[in-house]
């Protein structure tokens, strides 16, 4: 008789805790491993009633303390070896611990949404079609011409369904052929080029390295047979992608594989595009963008070996790869490398984790880096290289203010700046304009008593769409027709009051009509490869004025672009938020970057009513690496990331009450910990406190925040405290949630 076997199984459920099944004697009996190898392996389980979910066994044959004959029944055991390598398999246990979050939806965001489904972690096969051992007369079918032309098209060979349907044979005449036993299918698997190294040639076509570059490609590569933290800090065109070209070729040569992220998918065609011109090896994308199945061959590739070079965004990091050699990490700084809902990770530092375990090279890039990645570097954690100069003979560009006060502006832009864009679209050069701010105008207001027309779910105000006629919260998501009068006195007099990217670009095609003028935001760029489109229609010289969102804003090479305006930022000046004026640096920095990356000297502006602000002076005189290192200083004063570290639990509920009595008591129990710990001089527990934002999506939010001068501090209190705050009644009232590592307080 069999033994029972037991597995304990993680699924993708918002509770920290895994479930007990017991494995059916059928699928006992036909295991080709031990019993212990089960760990790591999808099995497909009865989850509430009739539900089946797909989990992953983490541990086999525990200690129970209850009957065995109370287990439901494993209903599919869909590996038969572990999906993951144990090193990413460690390593997604480290995350659910550093995070706390379930390890059951960790590993689920980890694996491609096909795996989620409990499909098989092979590539798609083609079909196929060969006659059978069947011996046939082609004349009996010659009345049948479709049938008889197949078969002398098949003769000896294996043809697949596409092929022969380009010679007009349809799959109604393939399945009367197989009905009669004439022909037989097969399922290929597509072919996979494991043997790219021996192959390996580099494109002859290169620019000539600067001295800084040389410098900074012979320090990695000097160090990449093993973990070592490098930060690359250089001005926006100083050429980042040529040391990526030079850091790799090493790496592909001894046949290792190597991936790259981006912080945006719009950035992955054009880093695709110069990594195949250079390198004749096999390049695949991993991005949400790609359908399940595209995804899924991508991470195949990666995991057999037989892709040389992945590029991705944030979820790529979680791609199993056979030999990994090198990780680069392109814009660090960028927000979008931290999940904001869910699984709250930070591809940053799991990418960093990451090469610690498989003792690999991070190099980590950026024009602007990250307070905590510039700290680090500073304090000699990460070994900080340095790009100063652009190649060739571009400059970087002159910077200055536009005072707007007492100015007349046309929908946002001063008399200076419209005369500054005449001058160098006269010269034939390219103008971007970026404006942060969706739609024709963030508010609707009424003329006669200043009624504004405000969202009913959150505490904001609709914006304004006028080529779709509609209001649009953009927190929500929820839409309004336009009201024809006010809700307070009844007026008609309904004006518009701000500027958004449509009323702008309106008001740019008045004033210059002779020059075309694209807009860029998330509105119209909905459609797949619209934005790829745009960007190849900008290169080619279709459009001169440049509009748009921070989609413009991250390291695209537009050689005709010499003027650079922003159009108003002065809205994150006066920010609650203690990291506001980071970013807005980072933003200025990197938009200000896009102007003179040929040999055209470029210009930036920027408009504001308070030119007299230290930040904005300190950016325009001296840069933002004089800025950060003066920040940073000001953060050391005030005891603030990076000199300290911190997690949010963040709590809502359409009853404020319930989300934040809900806080108060999980307050009780981290406060409680910390007093049996004898810490609580070194833990401070603040709140709870309604969100910036307090009301969102209908519902109230309310956080509490964890600080301490010690990573692991935080992480052991909350661990403790996880299966207290796991058992509050109240905690089944309210969507709750912990995020470590926060960078968004809204």
């Amino acid at each position: 008789m069999t033994k029972a076997i037991i597995c304990r199984v993680a699924l993708a459920i918002p509770l920290h805790k895994a479930f007990d099944y017991l494995l059916p004697d059928y699928l006992a009996e036909k295991l080709s491993m031990p019993e212990a190898q089960l760990v790591g392996c999808r099995v497909r389980v009865p989850f509430g009633g009739k539900r089946q979910m797909v989990g992953v066994i983490c541990e086999v044959n525990p200690t129970l303390d209850y009957d065995i004959e109370k287990l439901k029944k494993v209903t599919q055991l869909i590996d038969q070896q572990p999906l993951l390598s144990d090193k990413l398999w460690s390593l997604l246990r480290w995350a659910a611990f550093y995070y706390q979050h379930p390890f059951g939806d960790v590993y689920q965001q980890a694996i491609p949404t096909a795996l989620r489904q409990g499909k098989e972690a092979t590539f798609k096969g083609s079909e196929h079609w060969q006659r059978t051992a069947s011996d046939i007369d082609l004349d009996e079918l010659k009345r049948a011409k479709k049938q008889h032309q197949a078969l002398t098209l098949l003769g000896d060979q294996c043809l697949s369904t596409s092929d022969l349907k380009v010679q007009g044979i349809t799959r109604v005449t393939l399945k009367a052929l197989h009905d009669k036993g004439i022909i037989e299918t097969l399922d290929k698997q597509p072919k996979v080029n494991l043997s790219w190294a021996d192959n390996f040639t580099e494109s002859n076509e290169k620019p000539n390295l600067t001295s800084e570059q040389a410098l900074a490609i012979t320090s990695v590569n000097q160090q990449n047979d093993t973990f070592n933290c490098f930060l690359l800090e250089g001005i926006t065109g100083s050429g980042k992608t040529e040391v990526y070209l030079n850091i790799i070729k090493p790496i592909l040569q001894q046949g290792k594989q190597v991936l790259v992220i981006v912080p945006e998918i719009g950035l992955t065609p054009q880093t695709i595009q110069r990594f195949q011109d250079r390198f004749n090896v096999p390049v695949f994308l991993k991005h949400s963008a790609l359908n399940s199945r595209e995804q899924l061959d991508s991470w195949c590739h990666a995991k057999m070996g037989s892709a040389a070079i992945i590029i991705g965004t944030r979820s790529a990091i979680f791609s199993d790869f056979k030999d990994l050699g090198l990780i680069i990490l392109d814009e660090e700084h960028d927000a979008s490398f931290k999940q904001q809902d869910g699984f709250r990770y930070h591809a940053r530092d799991f990418a960093i984790k990451r090469a610690h375990v498989e003792q690999v090279p991070i190099l980590l890039g950026s024009a602007t880096p990250a307070f905590e990645t510039l700290h680090n570097a500073l304090q000699g954690k990460y070994q900080h290289l340095h790009l100063t100069q652009r190649p060739g003979n571009a400059k970087p560009p002159s910077s200055s203010l536009i005072n707007l006060a007492g100015l007349p502006l046309q929908s946002g832009l001063s008399p200076q700046l419209i005369e500054l864009m005449t001058k160098h679209l006269e010269k034939n050069n390219q103008v971007i304009l970026f404006l942060n701010r969706r739609g024709y105008a963030p508010v609707l207001m009424c003329h006669e008593c200043g009624w504004l027309v405000k969202c009913g779910r959150c505490d904001a105000f609709y914006t304004y769409h006028k080529s779709a006629n509609y209001l649009h919260c953009h927190h929500c998501a929820s839409t309004h027709p336009i009201p024809h009068q006010c809700h307070d006195c009844g007026s008609t007099q309904l004006m518009s009051t701000g500027v958004g990217t449509e009323q702008l670009e309106e008001t740019l095609k008045q004033l210059f009509p002779q020059y075309p003028t694209v807009r860029i935001d998330r509105d119209n760029t909905r459609k797949k490869e619209s934005f790829n489109q745009y960007l190849t229609d900008i290169n080619n010289g279709k459009y001169k004025i440049l509009l748009g969102t921070q989609m413009l804003a991250k390291g695209h090479h537009f050689p005709d672009v010499t003027l650079v305006a922003l159009i108003d930022v002065d809205g994150a000046l006066f920010c609650n938020d203690y990291r506001a004026s980071e970013r807005l640096a980072q933003l200025y920095t990197q938009v200000s970057g896009r102007a003179g990356r040929a040999e055209k000297r470029g210009q930036v502006l920027l408009q504001t009513h308070h030119p007299e602000h230290s930040l904005l002076q300190e950016l325009v005189n001296s840069g933002y690496s004089e800025f950060s290192r003066h920040a940073l200083t000001e953060r050391q004063l005030a005891q603030l990331p990076p000199y300290s570290f911190q997690a949010l639990l963040r709590a809502e509920s359409e009853n404020a009450t319930l989300a934040e009595s809900f806080l108060g008591l999980c307050k009780q129990i981290i406060e409680q910990i910390s007093s049996l710990n004898k810490i609580e001089t070194r833990l401070f527990v603040l709140g709870p406190i309604p969100a910036s934002m307090e009301r969102r999506a209908g519902k109230y939010r309310f956080q509490l925040l964890l600080q301490a001068d010690n990573r692991a501090l935080i992480s052991n209190t909350l661990q403790q405290a996880l299966p207290a705050l796991d058992k509050l009644p109240e905690g089944r009232k309210v969507r709750w949630s912990i995020d470590v590592d926060p960078i968004d307080f809204v």
